[in-house]
């Protein structure tokens, strides 16, 4: 098999490539739509060498990606072709044998389907015989015929326009005999001198043998009426009969297949394919498609006539009709501007088992590489990224680690388009990835004050240390706003309030708040305590804890029994016991008056309980 050269796959590779024989390295900025390439030696350059782009000066080259993403159209096939591949990866085990024989063609015709569908969007266009399919692709791809019957069907007098007879030309050199039996019929009315010419010539046009859909004659039997029919062009072209209708004599000499007659309408063929399937429509019109490649190169010769080269599209279809698949694939490769066409053509082609034996030199398929090109073109643009990930998914060898470089780098523009990189990395167990859109979602959401989506993020991510860093934020909230915001989410964590202690308390002290609120005080008093002398408490909030103790302690019931009332004297007194928060205490007025406060009302308490235990022991 002939060696394949094409860009290597992009995996994980330093910031910049040595390429040997080149004096400057390549620094990649990717995927973005650009990529850079600058010369590193021109940091030394001096100024005046740059500013008069010597030697040395500062070049930086911009490469641009797969502009075509962007076409609407193209979109279009895109996502058309997408559900075709997904399809064709699913059923590969299902079937065997002829089924799946059957089903291959299908495919095949799938994607021709959604291309011609592609190109009617674009201009305006039936499978069958050999012969039918090629008419029907030049017809696509020749589409100056239309503008010109607009504007020769427009004139007041069609016939006497000076392009009818290259639009009745046209319309020969592409088989569409009504059309140009239509136009020529305006010729007989506006000259009835030319009447007996036309109705013969009509009637030629009308009896040509032609291969249609739903016919079930043979090759043998069209060859045979095709054979009658010419023999009779042949006879009234020797007879004189068009000799006064120069026009009429050119038209029968190309329906005779005269080589020379079509070569003088080149002009209104414009390419050698065309004038391949012209010639064929009126030589050979039971062509096989082996015997296409022999008629593809002397028609090709004819054409070009040694006056121009061929172009890269002339060596794609050389290629085609040599059935040369491996060659197909690495011209198009080189010659279009997106990766869709070789893509899916190679793996179509793999799964028919017809490029089993090309490996690439780097490890990976030709399938395999080709697809991971395409899939990342795709991550390029804003929505069509998510078609790109089923091309990933089946890509065994390096799917994955492109999957995971991509998802890293979509931007996360909304919350919406965040849920759904999120969603494919879960379903896909990529932990790491998940991970990071979380981070950067509750950095997001912190930076523009919503806490509540920030910490939902964090405990996505399971990210203890962002997790306790918020709650913080919840906490300084609640002690300048004197309330909570987001209770719902305070209120619904479960199990995650469990991922850090500063959340495992924010998370009980809200219960205390509603246990209080509920006017459950026993439960929330014990629960106080406990956030208390469980040292999950920041310090920093003891005060606001112990001064929540307050209403509790001053209730006409009495809530807290003398053991509970001892812990938390110990408490304040740990609280006011260090030197730098006594001190803050001695000058702070309002911090000492609650101290103060507190201590009258555990004494207070203290006593009431002691009196009631008294009296309760005594009785």
């Amino acid at each position: 098999m002939m060696g394949l050269v094409y860009f290597a796959p992009i995996i994980p590779s330093p910031p910049s490539l040595k390429i040997p024989g080149l004096l400057w390295e390549v620094g990649l900025n990717w995927p973005r739509p650009e990529r850079g390439m600058k010369d590193p030696k021109a940091g030394m350059a001096s100024n005046a060498d740059t500013a008069g782009g010597a030697p040395g000066s500062s070049r930086v080259f911009v490469v641009r990606r797969d502009q075509d993403i962007y076409i609407q159209t193209l979109r279009k096939l895109f996502n058309e072709s997408h559900g075709i591949f997904m399809g064709l990866q699913r059923s590969e085990e299902e079937l065997a044998g002829k089924s799946r024989k059957a089903q291959l063609v299908q495919v095949s015709k799938n994607y021709r389907s959604v291309i011609r569908a592609c190109m009617e969007d674009m201009h305006q266009a039936a499978a069958g015989p050999l012969l039918l399919r090629l008419l029907d692709w030049v017809r696509l791809h020749v589409c100056d015929v239309d503008s010109m019957v607009r504007e020769v069907l427009s004139s007041e007098n069609p016939s006497k326009h000076e392009l009818f007879w290259n639009v009745v030309d046209v319309f020969v050199l592409q088989g569409r005999m009504d059309e140009a039996r239509h136009l020529l019929s305006k010729e007989a009315t506006a000259n009835p001198t030319s009447m007996n010419m036309y109705k013969i010539l009509d009637d030629l046009m009308k009896k040509m043998p032609m291969p249609s859909l739903g016919n079930t004659q043979t090759l043998t039997e069209l060859e045979l009426k095709w054979q009658h029919w010419h023999e009779e062009c042949q006879r009234f072209l020797q007879d004189g009969t068009f000799a006064s209708n120069p026009h009429m004599e050119s038209i029968c000499k190309i329906l005779l297949g005269d080589e020379d007659a079509i070569l003088e309408k080149k002009e209104l063929m414009t390419t050698w394919y065309h004038f391949l399937v012209t010639r064929l429509l009126y030589s050979h019109p039971t062509v096989r498609p082996m015997e296409l490649r022999f008629y593809a190169q002397s028609s090709m010769d004819l054409f070009l006539g040694g006056e121009s080269s061929p172009e890269p599209l002339d060596m794609i279809l050389m290629a085609a009709f040599e059935f040369e698949m491996h060659q197909v694939i690495k011209e198009c490769s080189i010659v279009l501007s997106n990766w869709w066409f070789v893509a899916h053509l190679t793996d179509l082609l793999d799964h028919c088992k017809l490029l089993q034996s090309h490996n690439l030199y780097f490890g990976s398929n030709m399938r395999e590489f080709l697809l991971l090109e395409y899939a990342s073109g795709l991550f390029s643009h804003h929505s069509l990224w998510q078609l790109g990930v089923d091309y990933f998914d089946h890509c065994p060898e390096f799917g994955r680690v492109y999957l995971e470089l991509h998802m890293e780098r979509i931007p996360l523009s909304t919350e919406q388009k965040a849920l759904k990189v999120l969603r494919i990395c879960e379903q896909r167990q990529m932990h790491e990835q998940v991970r990071s859109v979380c981070k950067i979602m509750a950095m997001k959401a912190l930076r523009n004050n919503r806490l509540g989506s920030a910490l939902s993020w964090s405990i996505r991510a399971k990210d203890a240390a962002f997790a306790t860093l918020i709650s913080d934020r919840f906490l300084k909230d609640y002690c300048e706003r004197g309330c909570f915001s987001d209770l719902d989410l305070i209120d619904n964590l479960g199990p995650s309030m469990l991922l850090s202690d500063r959340l495992t308390f924010l998370g009980k002290y809200r219960e205390f708040h509603r246990l209080y609120g509920e006017k459950r005080f026993a439960e929330a008093a014990r629960l106080l305590l406990t956030l208390m002398t469980a040292h999950i408490a920041p310090c920093s909030f003891w005060m606001t804890l112990l001064t929540d103790a307050l209403p509790l302690l001053e209730q006409k019931e009495i809530i807290f029994s003398a053991e509970q009332t001892y812990e938390l004297m110990r408490c304040l007194e740990d609280l006011t016991a260090g030197n730098t928060d006594k001190q803050k205490f001695q000058e702070d007025d309002v911090e000492t008056t609650k101290v103060e406060m507190l201590r009258l009302a555990l004494a207070r308490n203290l006593a009431r309980v002691i009196v009631k235990e008294g009296t309760v022991e005594g009785s």
